[in-house]
């Protein structure tokens, strides 16, 4: 069985195939499912070889269709492709919206084996970074490149902690705060402990002109959604051969709502839930007591007024 995670701790480091990053990975292959068969429901052909090349055998299993994670009707193929499209939909169009708004920076926070610097339909003279660990932007960057990859948009990894002095490398790498910016953090938040989710909200409010723009999401109760499927999820993985320990990867306890928090600080928040987004894109809402592990999420879009 490969050990891919051990508890969170200060300092802790991690690559696309353990800690943490393993959670990077894993998105990716659902995103890399998704994009295959007659009628797929998103477009990342970029997913599936970065996911090959960090090579964790189950999730190249599950990308290519050949494993169910777990015996529940909310973990069939056709049910993690459309969550993955609500997501992947969400935040794509995110982007497009703010860059076609004049928005010409662009910032994704732990940014792991996102492609959209590589497969969006960027307009002309927007700016992009990537944050994440440095062993995660290189190994993206270079796999890419080395597949004849190129960015569509003009691009820079930033390789830094988000526990570090991260506004400061972004300055280094040409980051101009003047200038009004989008940010996404996606599938971030359970993983910062509490008190560092503020400061990440803090720094992002000091860094934003006005008319910048943030999306992120976030789950009202994490440690209800660790113990309603987190742990039946775990159980999935380890049955084929991944020991994924979620609940040692994410941190639980009181935190502030995001979009109550950015509220206060000057931003016009909108709130989304998941029924909503499946609505939204034609998708009906799966019924399975485990949904209630995934099915809580709140989708926060904001403007700096």
């Amino acid at each position: 069985m490969t050990n891919s995670n051990s508890p969170r701790f200060e300092g802790d480091n991690w690559d696309l195939a353990s800690g943490v990053g393993v959670t990077a990975t894993a998105v990716a292959a659902q995103r890399a499912l998704a994009s295959k068969g007659p009628n797929p429901l998103i477009d990342d052909a970029y997913a599936e070889p970065l996911v090959t090349s960090v090579g964790i055998d189950v999730f190249i299993q599950l990308m290519n269709g050949d494993v169910q994670l777990v015996d529940d009707p909310a973990y069939t193929a056709q049910r993690l492709n459309e969550g993955t499209a609500v997501t992947t939909r969400y935040f794509d169009g995110f982007f497009l919206q703010a860059a076609h708004a004049g928005v010409r920076q662009a910032v994704i926070l732990a940014s792991g084996l996102d492609t959209r610097a590589y497969r969006l339909p960027w307009p002309t003279g927007v700016v992009l970074y990537e944050i994440d660990q440095p062993r995660v932007v290189e190994f993206k960057t270079r796999t890419l490149a080395e597949l004849g990859v190129a960015p569509t948009v003009e691009h820079s990894a930033v390789g830094v902690d988000l526990r570090d002095d991260w506004p400061d490398a972004l300055h280094d790498h040409g980051f101009d705060s003047t200038q009004p910016t989008a940010w996404i953090a996606e599938g971030l938040l359970d993983y910062l402990p509490p008190q560092t989710q503020d400061r990440l909200f803090d720094a992002i409010t000091t860094l934003s002109a006005p008319g910048s723009r943030i999306a992120t999401g976030y789950v009202p109760d994490t440690s209800d959604r660790v113990q309603n499927g987190g742990r039946k999820l775990d159980e999935g993985w380890r049955q084929l051969g991944l020991n994924i320990n979620w609940p040692d990867l994410i941190y639980t306890g009181d935190r502030n709502d995001a979009a109550t928090y950015l509220s206060a600080r000057g931003w016009h928040t909108t709130v989304r839930t998941t029924s909503e987004l499946y609505a939204d894109n034609g998708f009906d809402v799966p019924e399975a007591p485990s949904m209630l592990a995934f099915g809580d999420i709140k989708y926060v879009s904001a403007i700096r007024e």
